[in-house]
C-alpha cells in the first residue's frame, strides 16, 4: 500500500526520504549538518533533517532507529520512537542519543533514523466499575513466562 505524503525542503541540502529496499517499512531520514557532529557517550542532540511534512489524517509518522546505526554504533532516538502527529508542520528532527561508551561522529548526509507511516485509531475512553475477565487477568511484567 502506498500513501502520498507532501513534504517541503526547509534546507536546499535536505534529502528526500528513501526506502532501502522494495519491502522496507521505514524510509531513511538524513542528517543536515554544517560540520561533522560528535556525540559523547550518553549525549543527546537534535539532528536536523531539513524536512517538514504533511502526515495524512489518520496516520502517524514514527521516527525509529536504524538497526545498523543502533547495534554497531549505539546511536538511536533518545525517545526510542518519535511521534509525528498529522497536524505538525514543523521540521522533523531526530533526538539522537549515544547509548554507547565511546564518542560517535555523524556526518552531513548520513542516515540517522527511519520514518514509518502507520495508520491509527483514536478511542473514546469510558470509565466503568468493572472490566471483563481474561485468563491473564492482572498479571503484569513477565507474567506470561519467558520461554
Amino acid at each position: 500500500m502506498t500513501q502520498m505524503v507532501n513534504f517541503k525542503k526547509l534546507d536546499a541540502r535536505a534529502v528526500t526520504p528513501k526506502y532501502g529496499s522494495s519491502a522496507a517499512a521505514g524510509a531513511d531520514l538524513y542528517a543536515i549538518l554544517d560540520e561533522p557532529l560528535t556525540l559523547a557517550a550518553g549525549q543527546t542532540v537534535l539532528v536536523h533533517t531539513g524536512l517538514a511534512m504533511e502526515i495524512p489524517a489518520g496516520f502517524v509518522g514514527l521516527v525509529c532507529a536504524r538497526s545498523g546505526l543502533a547495534t554497531k554504533r549505539g546511536l538511536a532516538p533518545a525517545n526510542k520512537v518519535g511521534v509525528i502527529d498529522a497536524d505538525y508542520r514543523g521540521e522533523i528532527m531526530v533526538a539522537l542519543h549515544n547509548h554507547g561508551t565511546e564518542a560517535q561522529t555523524i556526518d552531513h548526509g548520513e542516515r540517522v533514523a527511519q520514518l514509518m507511516l502507520v495508520p491509527y485509531l483514536t478511542a473514546d475512553y469510558t470509565e466503568v466499575d468493572e472490566l471483563s475477565d481474561t485468563v491473564r487477568g492482572e498479571g503484569g511484567f513477565g507474567s506470561t513466562g519467558t520461554k
